[in-house]
């Protein structure tokens, strides 16, 4: 690593370390200052506390390529006495708005492709409506210890998961071509035009309706799943799967946030400061993208993310960690 590199580490590491010190605090003695802060007429410390978190989650996040919404809803359901109804729909809004912020920019140099990812878009919009109905309905205690589940299996998909950028190879089926699953970008490292074109579509859609659901139930945005899907399953080069995920999850988390807007679970004290930090603090990360070395980084989130898997598992079972 260059000389350049080590402010920027100092920095994440900072960041992440300032994440586990927060984490380390008990729920009981969270509930417990929020309880006197509301008496005296401090409520504003909960926004300020949120905004800061998610500050430090967008620096860490998009150096390690997830979600915002991956990392918010663990970490800020467990370690903040808030209802996970409404740190679930907070996590939409923050998981829709990066991806909001990051798709010009994608759009104009190719990485994100609209012809692949509308249909992708509506299959994961309808299931993430009815996952979002599922959510609501069943108890907080039962979705918290799923939610640590799936934060495990994230965990074991961003350890093991083999990805390649080189263009899938073959005939590209059926489904795929008629909905002209293709097209092409030019690779700035290497000055060269790439050609790829997305393969087994049938596939790629009944996993984007699984998606869908599991996005609806838990609010964490789906970039963890999106781009395995499309890059190891679709064979969609890794540059194209991250930025065309962007785009699906936009409207995933749009049709899944109206049902917990309808339901009274979206709350702007929340919700505001939460999109707010993750926003600038994405753009700190975008920099450090650049010098870090993006398997460090991963293992620190990985670290991150184990760490909130078990502490959601455990409040929801009502186990003190």
């Amino acid at each position: 690593m260059n000389a350049t590199a080590c402010p920027e580490l100092r920095h994440l590491v900072a960041a992440t370390g300032c994440l586990l010190a927060l984490a380390m605090l008990s729920p009981a003695a969270a509930s417990e200052s929020g309880v006197a802060a509301g008496a005296a007429g401090g409520w504003w410390i909960w926004p300020l506390a949120l905004f800061g978190i998610c500050f430090l989650l967008g620096i860490v996040a998009v150096p390690a390529g997830v979600g915002g919404g991956v990392l918010y809803v663990p970490i800020v359901g467990g370690f903040f006495p808030f209802h996970l109804d409404f740190v679930r729909s907070a996590g939409l809004l923050v998981a829709m708005a990066s991806a909001l912020a990051a798709a010009p920019p994608l759009l104009r140099g190719r990485l994100a492709d609209l012809r692949l990812a509308l249909p992708l878009m509506l299959v994961a919009s309808v299931t993430s409506i009815f996952g979002a109905l599922l959510g609501l309905a069943l108890p907080a205690d039962v979705v918290q210890v799923a939610l640590g589940i799936v934060v495990l299996g994230i965990v074991a998909l961003m350890t093991f998961a083999r990805r390649t950028d080189a263009p899938a190879a073959g005939p590209q089926g059926t489904i795929g071509t008629a909905l002209h699953l293709s097209g092409w970008y030019r690779d700035v490292a290497t000055g060269h035009e790439v050609q790829w074109s997305a393969h087994r579509a049938g596939w790629g859609l009944g996993l984007f309706a699984m998606i869908g659901v599991l996005g609806g139930v838990f609010g964490v945005g789906a970039g963890w799943a999106n781009v395995p899907v499309l890059n190891l399953v679709m064979g969609v080069p890794l540059k194209v799967a991250a930025g065309t995920s962007g785009l699906i999850l936009t409207g995933a988390s749009a049709s899944a946030s109206w049902m917990y807007l309808n339901s009274g679970a979206m709350l702007p004290m929340i919700a505001v400061p939460s999109a707010i930090g993750m926003m600038l603090g994405a753009r700190i990360g975008a920099r450090l993208l650049r010098v870090l070395p993006a398997a460090l980084v991963r293992r620190m989130v990985i670290g991150l993310l184990l760490f909130s898997g078990l502490r959601a598992i455990a409040k929801g079972a009502g186990i003190g960690l």
